[in-house]
């Protein structure tokens, strides 16, 4: 009898919302899951808010005029997310279990059990590694031009990337800088042609081809980039006040592998009526950047948080 009370104290609570991640579309999935009556927990990660900490000036956001500090847009998303109730664990995802009911997922705190999911864990844009590219990140390093584009306005800035989404970026930033330098390590672009034709025509983009970025220069904010040649192996330094990364991103789903359908590592929404944002898994819902590899920004982030916890509210609806 005794042995009967002790596992049943020890069996972890049954939630009916678990949120994996707690950028801006954990947690507002959050928000809205907490504030319909459901017992959320979010499991926020080691390092929790997402992108947005590390990103200095938040401009695009609605409702803030002035412009607003990342980290400072996080701290008040959670409070409010707090304000309603919501369950924090600030660990990370080490496996899944969407096989049957109830859902499973362990921290390395334990195992943590719900009767539906959301998965925000976003996705991680992929930098070069460089000495002091991680110390100058939000000081004129970025790996985003829509997001802090404006900041560059009239300067001078530095692309790295080939693809369609380099093109994108140089293209945006065209409009807003004085010029857009788009470094390339070979002699071809793999973009698509129509974007490649674009990016010619642009009278203030140039690039350097058979090219990488192997340093960034300044102290407190960008103030230029080295340059190598790969071919000759020489190296120059180039006046610069901005560099953007546009070699891709990684979504963070290692551990969804087997449980839900993933394409190039985002999770794949697989909508039935009247739930836009379920994945292949029953019960399981995405959103925000660990799905959407196009828009990639806060508010659509956000948009995606509440329709994931709204379609979870439908859902425990419907299994009554």
């Amino acid at each position: 009898m005794m042995e009967g009370l002790f596992l049943t104290d020890v069996m972890p609570p049954l939630y009916d919302v678990i949120v994996l991640g707690s950028g801006p579309a954990g947690l507002t999935a959050a928000i809205y899951a907490t504030r319909a009556g459901l017992k959320t927990l979010v499991i926020g990660g080691v390092t929790a808010g997402g992108q947005l900490m590390t990103t200095t000036d938040v401009e695009n956001y609605p409702g803030f005029p002035g412009g607003i500090q990342g980290p400072e847009l996080m701290e008040a998303w959670r409070k409010q997310a707090e304000r309603f109730k919501a369950v924090f664990v600030d660990d990370n995802v080490t496996k899944v279990d969407f096989t049957g009911q109830p859902l499973k997922v362990w921290t390395y705190e334990g195992v943590h059990e719900g009767r539906s999911v959301i998965i925000a864990t976003g996705a991680d844009a992929k930098y070069l590694g460089l000495p002091n590219e991680g110390r100058l990140k939000g000081h004129g390093v970025s790996a985003c031009a829509t997001c802090d584009g404006f900041l560059f306005k009239s300067l001078e800035v530095v692309v790295v990337g080939g693809g369609d989404t380099a093109m994108e970026e140089s293209l945006y930033l065209s409009k807003l800088c004085k010029t857009v330098t788009v470094v390339h390590r070979r002699n071809a672009f793999r973009a698509s042609k129509i974007m490649q034709d674009r990016l010619f025509k642009a009278p203030n983009i140039q690039v350097l081809w058979d090219s990488e970025v192997v340093d960034v220069l300044g102290e407190s904010k960008v103030e230029g980039v080295r340059i190598k040649n790969v071919k000759t192996g020489k190296t120059s330094d180039l006046k610069v006040q901005g560099l953007f990364l546009a070699i891709g991103h990684e979504p963070a789903t290692a551990f969804l592998r087997g449980q839900v359908d993933l394409d190039r590592g985002y999770v794949v929404l697989r909508p039935r009526v009247g739930l836009s944002t379920a994945t292949s898994a029953e019960g399981v819902f995405a959103a925000g950047d660990v799905h959407d590899h196009r828009y990639r920004q806060a508010v659509t982030a956000a948009g995606f948080g509440s329709m994931a916890a709204l379609d979870a509210e439908k859902w425990l609806q419907a299994q009554g």
